[in-house]
Order: C-alpha cells, then structure tokens, then sequence
C-alpha cells in the first residue's frame, strides 16, 4: 500500500476496539471535533468515527463530515504516533464550511503531533 493510502488496518472496526479505547483514553477537543485517543501498541495508528444521528437526522450531512475526515485523516496517517482514535464529530461541524472543517482536523492532528513529540516522563522503565 501507497503511503497515502487508507487500508482496513488503519481504522478501528469492531466494537470491542470502540469500547476499549472509550474505557481508558484521554481526550482533545477543536472547535467541531472532539478526539478520544489511547496507545495502541501497535506500529500505525488506527481511527474511528462517531457522527451520530444526534449531530444530524440526514445521512448527506454525516456522511459528508465521514469523508472529510477520512481524507484528512488519510493525509496525515503515517506522520501520527501509534495511537488509536475516536473522533467524534459536533453538531456545529454539520453548517460549517468544508474548508473550516479541515483547518479544524489540521489543528487536532497537530495536537496529537506534539504528544508523539513530547518526551516520556516518569521513573518506570520498561
């Protein structure tokens, strides 16, 4: 696969991924967004999405912010640290402009960007 490719090993599928990642992760929010993310131990990050009936009754609207995000999520993929992702999508992300919606995903990739960037800190070495 292309670096820029999108294979089924980097999305989370099943249920018991959505809900061991909702159990123990930590959170990051932007203005349309809010991520839920956990290491994954593995070698690539994984990403699920939740764009609920809640955030729009229409099917166009929540499918339209799922391809936003897959697209941008695509782009940045092989730069982000093994972790897996919930993005939840806000109701506010359904009237907003697609170029916002990226320049909104670009922040939160960049924010999980830093945490790759960041030393770890503690006394426990494993």
């Amino acid at each position: 696969m292309g670096l820029y490719s999108l294979p089924r090993a980097a999305r989370l599928l099943k249920a018991g991924d959505f809900a061991a990642l909702r159990g123990k992760s930590k959170r990051i929010s932007v203005r349309h967004f809010v991520a839920e993310f956990s290491a994954n131990g593995q070698t690539t990050c994984r990403l699920g999405q939740a764009v609920s009936r809640r955030v729009s009754k229409r099917a166009v609207d929540r499918n339209r912010i799922k391809r936003l995000v897959r697209e941008s999520y695509r782009l940045v993929r092989s730069g982000l640290p093994a972790v897996d992702i919930l993005l939840i999508a806000r109701s506010s992300a359904v009237p907003a402009p697609a170029g916002e919606l990226r320049d909104d995903l670009a922040a939160l990739w960049n924010k999980l960007l830093a945490l790759k960037a960041a030393p770890v800190t503690g006394t426990m070495h494993g």
